[in-house]
């Protein structure tokens, strides 16, 4: 390989360009074909990891405060609109991602968002303009800050359905939801980002819409939801998918301990499960009773979203009324203390979904 930087040692040179916020990676792999080189490569966000230079970041699909708009097909209802929100936790930096290409004046409502590797993956949703189901796939890189159009989710378009990503980043799944006739599904598919390929999972044992998933310990966790003929009351039960033996291996009946939607359920990687419970925050493993850690705070009511930050740290969003701003907690699973992330009142609209990465 040519010097990174003329003149310097390329480890050196390396070193540099590890430094480097992520969002000046586009302009850096546009300069230089070696610096796109280096800076694409596994290798590099490894080392960069290591070395404390990477970015902990949460992505968000963001309602915009004081936005709302009203449909073509329901005139006399406003709906908010969304946008991709981010907030680099290091520096305490807030801004958005560009706007996907097909949706510029807006989210779809109720899409979906995961991480794969440095890619966030937007998927389904409903038109914010016409409130038509989509099975769209979207795919952002945060190297190139460029949209790509990913292959449609196969089969019924669905909404409102649980959605996950492995440990590796490289796949993403989605489970149950409801189809256009509001029939809640039993499908699951697997989403291979590299090679833009959808597979069939083997169907879950129940009817999950509204349900939440989770991955954990080489299985997919499928938590709550309700069936075609409950109608919103709520499951308190689970399923896991074991993806080495290829099968689903495990069903809890009362999981969640109660019959509740399962939104604000997610783990880290020890296999840890939180939710949020009332005004409590609980923890459990997965074979054991759920065990409150904190009361959330006082000024937060409704929970819409949270998500793990790396091993100890859960980031809840809430607010005290519907219309109130939403705020940002987090907890420190450890020493269970509460601490407030100040965000600009741009970014206190509703949080529609939400996930972390380290850049």
């Amino acid at each position: 390989m040519a010097q990174l930087i003329p003149s310097l040692p390329n480890d050196i040179a390396t070193e540099c360009l590890r430094r480097l916020p992520f969002q000046h990676f586009p302009a850096a792999t546009l300069a230089c074909e070696d610096w796109k080189l280096e800076i694409e490569s596994p290798e590099f966000f490894q080392g960069r990891k290591v070395a404390g230079y990477s970015q902990p970041t949460i992505v968000m699909a963001l309602a915009r405060v004081g936005e709302e708009t009203g449909g073509s097909s329901q005139k006399n209802v406003r709906r908010p609109t969304y946008r991709l929100a981010f907030c680099d936790l290091k520096t305490g930096t807030w801004g958005e991602l560009q706007p996907i290409p097909e949706f510029s004046k807006g989210l779809p409502m109720f899409c979906r968002l995961a991480v794969a590797g440095l890619n966030l993956v937007v998927i389904g949703g409903w038109d914010p303009e016409t409130c038509r189901v989509s099975n769209a796939v979207f795919i952002y890189s945060f190297v190139s800050a460029t949209w790509r159009r990913g292959a449609d989710m196969p089969g019924a378009k669905r909404s409102l359905f649980g959605c996950a990503s492995d440990i590796n980043g490289n796949k993403v799944y989605v489970a149950g939801g409801h189809d256009e006739e509001k029939n809640a599904l039993t499908s699951v598919l697997g989403y291979d980002v590299a090679k833009d390929d959808w597979i069939k999972l083997p169907d879950m044992a129940r009817e999950r819409d509204e349900c939440n998933a989770v991955f954990h310990s080489g299985k997919i966790h499928v938590i709550g939801g309700y069936s075609t003929e409950a109608q919103g009351v709520f499951d308190a039960s689970s399923e896991a998918f074991d993806l080495g033996e290829w099968r689903w291996v495990q069903m809890q009946e009362n999981f969640l301990g109660t019959n509740m939607s399962a939104r604000t359920c997610v783990a880290d990687v020890t296999g840890r499960f939180c939710i949020c419970q009332g005004s409590e925050v609980m923890v459990a493993y997965e074979d054991a009773d759920w065990r409150r850690v904190a009361e959330l705070p006082v000024d937060m009511g409704g929970v819409p979203a949270c998500v793990m930050m790396g091993r100890n740290k859960l980031l809840v969003i809430g607010s005290g009324k519907s219309d109130d701003p939403h705020m940002f907690y987090e907890l420190d699973l450890e020493s269970c203390t509460w601490t407030k992330l100040e965000a600009p009142k741009q970014h206190s609209g509703h949080v529609q979904s939400i996930c972390f990465l380290e850049i």
